[in-house]
């Protein structure tokens, strides 16, 4: 697939690379984090984060959720920047994430969280940045510099690596080799072709994505991809939030963009896409089981929540063909910068 030339997707491009760097620099730190963790277990985790670094955290919740059997809870970074209250997080899990480590709010509650007692972690791309300061272990994305202001290979690089926490703490040997195998899948799923989606979505008002367990924060990232590059609306929800709902906006005029797992929640996702279809809706999957009006092509199956990694890659390839279509330039996004400064 040709992708126009620019910043976003040049540095998507670099993603594999990125991941495959990260193996050796979050060796030793993430070894020092986990055998805290396995000195005193925490009983909850507690993650905070912005935009993109915030998807990569439901990503996280579900990884940590699913296979260390521990709550994860997304704090309000503001409790502590505006209304200076602290959390009672003596003994448990605090962990950030954020591209620049400059963001005020996170940096803040960082600060507090170590003053109670919390174990506190960030996954940074800047290692010398101030949020890392207030942490006790950084956990470095490894990415390189990003200029293009939408994240790219950060984002990518922010769910290996926690991928990578999660596979250790867990003694995870099929995550573990599916981890080293991710950069080549990456470099494969960055070549394949989702053109399909240009046509209808250039043409939409809004659309919704849909995804569940290791994929609801691949469709959530896509649906922010959207907002800031094609300035299209975009929706994301779980398969089972959207029939709370907001399935009576279906029509043909309303595409979905389903990102199926492929593992225990893939029947259900079937199930809702052949509902969607009698429906009447112009469904586009990642899964050729699925009753949709077009599938796209995704990698050969290898490891259900490494492989969601290498969806969102092969979704950036087509987001920049996208914007030019809908007459956005990537790489001049209205409105926004590249770091943002909230409190």
């Amino acid at each position: 697939m040709t992708t126009p030339d620019n910043q976003m997707a040049a540095e998507a491009r670099e993603a594999p690379k990125a991941v495959a760097r990260q193996e050796r620099a979050l060796a030793e730190p993430l070894a020092r984090l986990v055998a805290r963790l396995r000195e005193r277990t925490p009983r909850l985790v507690v993650t905070c984060a912005r935009g993109s670094s915030a998807h990569a955290a439901t990503f996280g919740k579900h990884m940590i959720e699913r296979h260390i059997g521990l709550p994860v809870a997304a704090a309000a970074p503001n409790i502590a920047s505006v209304y200076h209250r602290g959390l009672a997080l003596d003994g448990q899990l605090f962990l950030a994430i954020s591209q620049s480590g400059g963001s005020n709010d996170l940096i803040e509650l960082a600060a507090s969280a170590r003053a109670s007692g919390a174990v506190t972690a960030c996954l940074v791309n800047e290692t010398r940045s101030e949020l890392a300061a207030q942490c006790e272990f950084v956990l470095p994305m490894e990415a390189g510099p990003e200029i293009a202001v939408p994240a790219t290979k950060t984002f990518i690089a922010s769910l290996a690596a926690l991928a990578r926490l999660v596979a250790l703490w867990s003694a995870d040997e099929a995550a573990t080799a599916a981890l080293t195998r991710l950069p080549e899948r990456l470099a494969a799923a960055a070549q394949l072709d989702w053109s399909a989606l240009v046509g209808a979505f250039s043409r939409a008002d809004s659309l919704v994505t849909i995804g569940r367990g290791p994929t609801l924060a691949i469709a959530r990232e896509a649906a922010l991809k959207l907002k800031e590059t094609s300035n299209l609306h975009a929706e994301a929800f779980s398969s089972a939030e959207f029939l709370h709902g907001p399935v009576s906006l279906v029509s043909s005029l309303y595409p979905v963009l389903m990102f199926t797992p492929q593992d225990e929640a893939a029947p259900g996702m079937r199930a809702l896409a052949a509902d969607l279809r009698h429906k009447g809706a112009a469904l586009f999957a990642t899964d050729r089981e699925s009753d949709a009006t077009a599938h796209l092509p995704t990698l050969a199956p290898d490891h259900p929540e490494i492989d969601a990694i290498c969806l969102i890659q092969s979704f950036y390839g087509v987001v920049a063909r996208l914007a030019a279509a809908r007459g956005a330039d990537v790489d001049r996004p209205r409105h926004l910068q590249k770091v943002t400064r909230t409190r």
